[in-house]
């Protein structure tokens, strides 16, 4: 093969790597977020603020979600023993769907001291899409449960969505539609869910388009390198006479 038809052939390859690239990439976004929250406790209001994490494993016909808290939340005058505080949560859809998502988790599984931040444990549930289209994910709220008393924690700040996928419902229904999604939570934390489905793994941080900007480079450094390439053998061609 000769070397100016060598060259396009490396360029094709290139341009259809980058394509494939483009077409895998993951549809969709996920961020940390702060949230600001006010927490009603039996002894009163306090505030705390937590980075969020929501991400989405794709499991059948629907989503596990988890819901990540960073830093500690709230705290109790007195200690409380191992399985003593139990946490519940709801998630905000917004997008093409509407409603709210209700995760669960397991209770403590160490003492917690007294005016202690009380760090909450990974919460999940599984959410159905109910409209085709992109969905987002906002923290909503957070209650604790201990020692036979209920604190609520609500967000202030209007926090940003911490996820964001673009679903498809069963039946393909359209984003029109007046039926949100449906959705149950789960007991126990994400890391102890032996059955959900680890293939459609989503990013946990970091812009939707990282993957995209990765194929595009990619692929933008093998055609710079091809069009050296053919530029070379063009130039050391003896000039016709």
């Amino acid at each position: 093969m000769s070397y100016p038809k060598r060259t396009a052939a490396l360029a094709s390859a290139a341009a259809l790597a980058g394509s494939a690239v483009l077409l895998g990439a993951p549809a969709a976004r996920a961020d940390v977020v702060d949230v600001n929250y006010r927490c009603q406790t039996p002894i009163g209001v306090k505030s705390a603020v937590s980075p969020i994490d929501i991400k989405g494993v794709r499991n059948g016909g629907g989503y596990k979600i988890t819901m990540s808290w960073q830093k500690g939340v709230s705290s109790s005058p007195v200690e409380l023993g191992k399985g003593a505080m139990s946490p519940s949560a709801t998630i905000k859809l917004g997008g093409a769907d509407s409603g709210t998502l209700a995760v669960s988790g397991p209770a403590n599984t160490a003492a917690i001291p007294a005016n202690t931040p009380i760090r909450i444990s990974d919460l999940s549930g599984t959410y159905t899409p109910g409209r085709s289209g992109k969905v987002t994910f906002t923290a909503g709220t957070l209650t604790i449960k201990a020692l036979g008393t209920t604190t609520t924690c609500t967000p202030t700040n209007s926090p940003k969505p911490s996820l964001t996928l673009d679903v498809t419902a069963a039946g393909g229904g359209s984003s029109a539609s007046s039926s949100g999604g449906s959705s149950s939570s789960s007991s126990s934390s994400s890391s102890s869910s032996g059955g959900a489905s680890t293939a459609g793994q989503l990013p946990q941080t970091g812009p939707e388009d990282s993957a995209v900007a990765l194929g595009t480079l990619g692929g933008t450094v093998l055609l710079a390198g091809a069009a050296g390439a053919l530029w070379l053998t063009r130039r050391n061609q003896p000039a016709r006479r």
